[in-house]
C-alpha cells in the first residue's frame, strides 16, 4: 500500500528538492529519496504518492493554489482538503479528491502561518499585520468568528491544542501568546523569554510544556501547568500616575507648572503609565510570563519576592537558525531545520531537558 502525501513547495529547499531522510543501522541518516521539483515562485502545491518502503514517489495531481509564493499548508484527512495560505494575502482550500478550489479568503496583508481543527472545521490564520484570523470553513463558503490582536510583530508560527482548546502564537515581536480559545473568557497569556522573531512553537499536551524557537537558535521550554498571571493592558495617561508629573505631550500642564514634560513608560506588573524616576527598577516576573528583566514601577519592584522571580521556562541552544521545527511525541524526538540547511534531530527526553541526538546536513 502506498501512503498519500501532500507536500508544500514554498518550504522547499532553495535548490527546490524534496528528501527522504531514513536512519540506517549505523546510527546515520542517508536520503532514500532526492527528487527535484520545477515550480515557479512556488505558487502551487503538489500532491505525490509515497511507496511503502520510502525508495519511491510518484506525482498524483497539482492543486493551483495561489498566485504569489505559499507560506504554508494543512492536509486533512478528515475533510479530505487541503488547505493553504499565500503571499497573494489569501487563505484557500481545496478538494483532494477533485483537486477543485473550494473557496478563497483575502486579508489585508501576506498570510503567513495557519492551523486548522478537523472536528469543527475552524481555521487559524496569522499574518504579517500581527493579526490572527479565526475562519469557519465550509464547502463554497465560509464566516469570519473573530479577529485575535495581541503581536506588535508578523506572526511567525501557530499551533493549535485541539484537547485543551489553546492556540498558541509567536511573532517577531520576539514574543508567544497563549489565547484560551475553548474557555471563551478571552484570556490570554503573555510569554516573553526569546530575544529573536519566534519561528516555531509546539505544545506536548501531556506533560503541559510548550516549546518554542527562535530565529538566532534559541530553544524555550515553558512549564504551562504552574499557575500564571495575565499581563495587564497598558494604561492611557497625560502625566505620571505616580508622581502627576506631566508627559512631554502635555503642552497645558507644562505650562500651568512650569516644568519640562517628561517621557512615558509602562509598568509590566501593574500597567500604569509612569515616568522613568518612578520606574528605576527592573525584575523577571515569570508568573507573568517575563523571564527576562523588564521594567517595573517602584511600587510593583518592592512587592516581587525572591520567590517570585523563580524561572517557569529552561532554555536551550539550537546553534542554527531555526525556521522549522516539527516532533514525535511518541518516540521522544524534535527536529529543527535551519536556514543554514542543517537538520538537527532532538532527544526530547532531554529537551523537555533538551540535548541533540544527532544532525546532519542537507547540502
Amino acid at each position: 500500500e502506498q501512503i498519500n502525501v501532500s507536500v508544500m513547495l514554498g518550504q522547499l529547499y532553495i535548490e527546490e528538492t524534496i528528501r527522504v531522510w531514513l536512519k540506517r543501522d549505523s546510527g546515520q541518516y542517508w536520503p532514500s529519496i532526492y527528487h527535484t521539483v520545477s515550480c515557479k515562485y512556488h505558487k502551487r502545491l503538489e500532491e505525490f504518492l509515497l511507496s511503502e518502503d520510502f525508495n519511491k514517489m510518484n506525482h498524483v495531481k497539482t492543486y493551483p493554489a495561489h498566485q504569489n509564493r505559499v507560506s504554508d499548508m494543512v492536509f486533512s484527512l478528515e475533510s479530505e482538503w487541503v488547505v493553504s495560505t499565500g503571499h497573494d494575502k489569501s487563505v484557500s482550500w481545496m478538494c483532494t479528491q477533485s483537486g477543485s478550489m473550494l473557496g478563497r479568503h483575502y486579508f489585508g496583508s501576506w498570510a503567513s502561518c495557519l492551523q486548522y481543527d478537523n472536528d469543527t472545521q475552524h481555521a487559524f490564520v496569522g499574518d504579517y499585520s500581527g493579526q490572527i484570523t479565526l475562519l469557519k470553513l465550509e464547502r463554497q463558503t465560509y464566516s469570519t468568528i473573530t479577529t485575535l490582536k495581541g503581536h506588535e510583530g508578523s506572526i511567525g508560527a501557530l499551533w493549535w491544542d485541539p484537547v485543551q482548546r489553546l492556540l498558541f502564537s509567536g511573532a517577531s515581536d520576539h514574543s508567544v501568546i497563549m489565547w484560551d480559545i475553548g474557555g471563551r473568557k478571552g484570556r490570554t497569556l503573555l510569554l516573553q523569554g526569546h530575544h529573536e522573531r519566534v519561528q516555531a512553537v509546539r505544545y506536548l499536551q501531556l506533560t503541559r510544556q510548550l516549546v518554542s524557537c527562535s530565529a538566532d537558535g534559541g530553544v524555550t521550554v515553558w512549564n504551562m501547568d504552574s499557575p500564571r498571571e495575565e499581563a495587564p493592558q497598558w494604561l492611557d495617561s497625560d502625566s505620571c500616575q505616580k508622581c502627576e508629573q506631566p508627559f512631554f505631550w502635555n503642552v497645558k500642564q507644562m505650562w500651568d507648572s512650569k516644568t519640562i514634560g517628561l517621557r512615558q513608560h509602562h509598568c509590566r506588573k501593574c500597567g500604569k503609565a509612569v515616568c522613568g524616576k518612578c520606574s528605576s527598577k527592573s525584575t523577571t516576573y515569570p508568573v507573568m510570563g517575563f523571564e527576562f528583566q523588564v521594567r517595573v514601577c517602584d511600587t510593583c519592584y518592592d512587592t516581587v519576592k525572591d520567590e517570585d522571580r523563580t524561572a517557569l521556562a529552561t532554555f536551550h541552544e539550537g546553534k542554527h537558525n531555526i525556521a522549522f521545527m516539527d516532533m514525535d511525541p511518541s518516540r521522544g524526538l524534535m527536529v529543527t531545520c535551519g536556514s543554514d540547511r542543517v537538520v538537527k534531530i532532538w532527544d526530547m527526553t532531554q529537551v523537555v531537558g533538551c540535548s541533540i541526538a544527532t544532525g546532519f546536513s542537507p547540502r
